[in-house]
């Protein structure tokens, strides 16, 4: 498996190659707003399949799951460009993030034994 940096290098890159496809095909560059609204669409696409995993809506194809699983890399992805686009390094943040919530779960938790 790759390491988170190679994982936002990738998504570097292929935000590049998009960008220059665009520019080459005469489309319009995707910005920080454009990803915004892909990632919005990514997770509607993902609740879709959750409604449909659930037996509230209709699928087409046979694996619900693979389509979940696809969903949630194209969400992942869309989260990395939208950091890209603010220079966020979404890694650092990533782990202040994850102790920050380590934390909270121990003081909770002693709290509790009190």
């Amino acid at each position: 498996f790759m390491e988170f940096k190679e994982i936002i290098k990738r998504a570097e890159k292929i935000k590049e190659a998009y960008a220059y496809l665009n520019k080459v095909e005469g489309y319009k560059p995707w910005g920080l707003e454009e990803h915004v609204q892909g990632l919005v669409g990514d997770v509607g696409d993902l609740t879709k399949l959750m409604m449909a995993r659930e037996g509230f809506r209709f699928f087409d194809e046979n694996d619900v799951d693979a389509g979940m699983a696809k969903e949630l890399a194209d969400c992942l992805l869309s989260v990395i460009m939208i950091a890209l686009e603010l220079n966020v390094d979404l890694e650092k943040e990533f782990f202040k993030n994850i102790k920050k919530l380590e934390d909270g779960i121990s003081e909770r938790k002693a709290i509790k034994r009190k």
